[in-house]
């Protein structure tokens, strides 16, 4: 199955490298979207077909805490997994973010192998990720 994924984040520079990891990780995706804050990626969620959304937490506007909500509270986003990335790693606020319905919260910089665990465990639950 040829998934597809978005990568929600202001900086341009983070979302190569989380493309870069995503290509690292050795997993393939038919698209890879982009959006530059959180308000963008609810939009392109409407218009496009995404299996993953992978998010930063802070960003002007809408942040990462405030799409997860969104698309919570949507029925038609709320099956969505989300995977969290952030700089910020407090218990309180990986755990607010998984309470809001994240499925997944990495830190940054996000390893290509840590990567390639979340997203197999959101997108492949049937699978081992023995290596």
């Amino acid at each position: 199955m040829a998934y597809r994924a978005m990568i929600v984040d202001d900086s341009p520079v983070a979302r190569r490298v989380l493309r870069r990891a995503l290509e690292m990780s050795g997993l393939k995706f038919a698209e890879v979207y982009e959006a530059a804050e959180g308000s963008s990626a609810l939009i392109a969620l409407q218009v496009h077909w995404i299996d993953l959304v992978i998010s930063d937490m802070h960003m002007p506007g809408m942040s990462g805490e405030q799409l997860v909500r969104a698309m919570q509270a949507a029925p038609a986003l709320a099956s969505i997994p989300v995977i969290v990335v952030s700089s910020d790693d407090t218990p309180g606020r990986r755990a607010a973010l998984l309470e809001a319905g994240a499925k997944a919260y990495l830190t940054k910089p996000v390893a290509p192998e840590a990567l390639r665990s979340a997203v197999l465990a959101l997108l492949y639950p049937e699978l081992d990720d023995v290596g």
